[in-house]
C-alpha cells in the first residue's frame, strides 16, 4: 500500500512545507488518507544531503510531489530514501524515461509534433532547420522557456545571426536547469476558443487515465480529447506520469508534452482534494 507522500520543505524551515506546494499539501492532509513526510529543501537541493522531518519507523512505499530533478539527482534521491526505509513508486529508470522527452517520443511519435534532437545542442544550422519545418520551437530535453522574451517559434524569416542571439538567450534562461541537449519541434497551430487554446492535462496512475483537467483556462464548453486517444497511452512504462493534449485548428488532437507525474504541476482547473483521493485509490 502507498500511504506516504513526500514533499519538499520550506527553504527556511523543515517543519513547514514549501510555500508553493502548500495547497497540495493541505489537500493531501484533508483527505486523511496519507502520512506526510517533508525533506529539507535547502539541504537537498543545495548540499545533496537528505534530511527528513521525522524518523521512519517502518519501511514504506511513497509518492514524491515536488520540484524537478535531473535524472542523476533523482537516482541519488531514490537511493538515499531507500536507505532510510522509503521506496518511491517510480524508479530512476522510469523517472528518466518520462522526464527526458526524447526517451518517450518514439512511443507517441504518431500523435505529437515532428521533432529533431541535437544531443550536443550547439551550432544549429537554421537554414537546414527551415528545410524541415515551416515553423519550429525550441526546448531542451525537458522544458521550453515559455513565458519569457525568448521567441515562441521561428519561421522562414529567421536569419542565422538572429537565431544564434535567441539561442544564447535560451541557454541563459535555462541556466543550470539546462538538461542534456536541444529538441527542435514543429510548431503546431492550436484551435482557439475566444483567446484560449483547448489543452488538457491527463495524469496516468497505475495503468489508468486517472484525472483529466482543463489546462489552458478554457471554458467548459470546449470539447474533451477523444477517449480512445487518452486510453491509447495508459501503459507507457511508468506507474505515474502525465500527458498534455491539445486540439489543433483543424479539430484533430495532438500530444504537446509528457512528463513524470511526481514533478508535474496540477492544472489550474484541477480539484486538488479529488486529485489526492484519486492518487490514493489508484495505488491501494
Amino acid at each position: 500500500m502507498v500511504k506516504t507522500i513526500l514533499f519538499p520543505s520550506s527553504y527556511f524551515s523543515i517543519r513547514n512545507v514549501d510555500e508553493d506546494l502548500k495547497t497540495e499539501y493541505d489537500s493531501a492532509i484533508e483527505t486523511s488518507l496519507f502520512d506526510i513526510v517533508l525533506f529539507s529543501y535547502d539541504k537537498w537541493f543545495n548540499e545533496d544531503k537528505l534530511v527528513l522531518d521525522q524518523p521512519i519507523s517502518e519501511p514504506c512505499e511513497a509518492i514524491y510531489r515536488g520540484w524537478m530533478m535531473k535524472p542523476e539527482k533523482y537516482a541519488d534521491f531514490y537511493s538515499q530514501l531507500n536507505d532510510k526505509g522509503i521506496k518511491l513508486i517510480t524508479s530512476p529508470s522510469e523517472y528518466e524515461h518520462f522526464h527526458i522527452f526524447p526517451n518517450v517520443y518514439p512511443e507517441i511519435v504518431f500523435y505529437t509534433a515532428k521533432m529533431i534532437v541535437f544531443p550536443d545542442g550547439n551550432n544549429l544550422d537554421v537554414e537546414e532547420l527551415k528545410k524541415t519545418f515551416k515553423r519550429f520551437m525550441i526546448k531542451d530535453y525537458v522544458k521550453s522557456v515559455k513565458g519569457t522574451s525568448f521567441l515562441k517559434y521561428f519561421d522562414e524569416s529567421i536569419t542565422q545571426q538572429a537565431f544564434d542571439e535567441q539561442m544564447e538567450k535560451f541557454y541563459n534562461y535555462r541556466g543550470n536547469l539546462y538538461t542534456r541537449g536541444i529538441c527542435v519541434k514543429e510548431y503546431l497551430s492550436l484551435k482557439m476558443y475566444g483567446d484560449r487554446t483547448n489543452e488538457y492535462r491527463v495524469f496516468y496512475m497505475n495503468g489508468e487515465a486517472a484525472t483529466i483537467s482543463r489546462n489552458s483556462e478554457q471554458g467548459a464548453y470546449a470539447p474533451l480529447p477523444p477517449q480512445e486517444l487518452i486510453e491509447k497511452y495508459k501503459s507507457l512504462g511508468s506507474p505515474y506520469y502525465r500527458i498534455d493534449y491539445a486540439e489543433l485548428d483543424d479539430g484533430s488532437w495532438r500530444i504537446l508534452e509528457a512528463g513524470d507525474g511526481q514533478v508535474s504541476e496540477l492544472s489550474d482547473d484541477q480539484d486538488y482534494y479529488l486529485y489526492y483521493r484519486t492518487l490514493y485509490h489508484c495505488f491501494n
